[in-house]
């Protein structure tokens, strides 16, 4: 961390193959900002603040978004999506400020429902307390959507879908760096959960930090069972497609985004790219761009272009690429991929489905 008033506050920055750069607060979160605390031994993450921040003339900043649950030992551990990322100005970078005392103990956050929101009081806490709970999406194939489930008093439990909508989603979404809401599911859509319900009837406005600072019954007060676990979808959900007549393993290659499947652009596609699909459909190890098919019939958007996968990459979210844009290219530059191998393994996603491992 750099330019902050101690080696335990500032801009997070990451050493990215010899060369510093700060990360992009897009999508960063109070969860990222707790394991950079406690692998730099600062205690647990305070805040995550915006304002000044300082890079030298021709810095980068790096558009990885990390997706941390908050116990990982290093920030490289955490999940991370690359595909897509958005221009980050420089006025827009990560930064944090730990309790920089590994044996502090911060005011829990306060539980009480009594204090009125926006209230002086409820920011001071809200800016001073150190939350021990955890957040997490389970059963949905990603980080960015699934059951919601939250670690407290040393049990993971549920959450009742009993007044569940797009406020509460939104503050779901945003607590673990998932962007936007895109829909809020009930009634077990992701499978029933095991533990404790912890929490019922929330009443979320949509601008709570965290989901359990919502109006509720209180926890683990609730007349519900687990066939109404909650769930959601967040804009960060990411699938992959290949669609075709009467082929498994060639077609006009699609990501599913922000609750839209669209077209891949294939400039400047290349092979390890191309392979890296294939693999992650589980149709081979290699394949080609077929730039000869007929221009397909309909209106989609294409979402991305300029994908640049590299060796040590693991998955395509992994790979650099051109910010997601809704019209990325022309429907002549969509993709076509014909993979060698046969079809492998499918994992087919709750929502939507027909879509590739995750």
């Amino acid at each position: 961390m750099t330019n902050g008033s101690s080696q335990c506050e500032g801009q997070v920055e990451m050493n990215f193959s010899g060369r510093w750069r700060a990360l992009c607060a897009s999508h960063w979160s109070l969860a990222n900002a707790n394991v950079v605390c406690r692998q730099l031994d600062c205690g647990v993450a305070v805040s995550t603040p915006r304002g000044p921040h300082f890079l030298e003339e021709g810095d980068h900043i790096s558009t990885v978004r990390f997706h941390c649950s908050g116990e990982e030992s290093f920030l490289w551990s955490c999940p991370v999506t690359v595909l897509g990322g958005p221009d980050c100005s420089h006025g827009n970078t990560a930064s944090v400020i730990c309790s920089g005392n590994q044996t502090q103990v911060l005011p829990q956050c306060n539980d009480s429902l009594s204090e009125p929101a926006g209230s002086a009081a409820s920011k001071e806490s809200a800016l001073y307390c150190s939350d021990s709970r955890q957040l997490r999406l389970v059963d949905g194939g990603g980080p960015c959507t699934g059951r919601v489930e939250i670690f407290n008093q040393g049990s993971w439990g549920t959450i009742c879908d009993d007044g569940w909508d797009l406020d509460e989603a939104r503050v779901v979404c945003r607590q673990l760096g998932c962007g936007d809401a895109l829909n809020a599911t009930g009634s077990a859509h992701f499978g029933a959960g095991s533990g404790p319900i912890w929490l019922d009837d929330l009443n979320c406005t949509g601008n709570e930090s965290h989901v359990w600072r919502c109006p509720s019954r209180g926890w683990g007060r609730r007349d519900c069972r687990h066939k109404q676990d909650a769930g959601f979808i967040c804009s960060e959900f990411l699938a992959l497609r290949m669609v075709s007549e009467d082929q498994q393993c060639a077609g006009w290659l699609e990501v599913f985004y922000n609750g839209t499947w669209g077209s891949v652009c294939r400039n400047p596609m290349e092979d390890i790219t191309v392979s890296m699909i294939c693999r992650q459909l589980g149709c081979g190890d290699s394949g080609t761009l077929n730039s000869s098919v007929a221009l397909r019939e309909g209106s989609r958007p294409q979402w991305v272009d300029g994908i640049r996968c590299r060796r040590t990459d693991t998955s395509l979210w992994q790979c650099p690429s051109d910010p997601w844009n809704y019209t990325s290219c022309s429907p002549e530059e969509e993709a076509y991929i014909s993979c060698a191998g046969d079809l492998q393994l499918l994992c087919v996603c709750p929502n939507p489905v027909g879509c590739s491992e995750i």
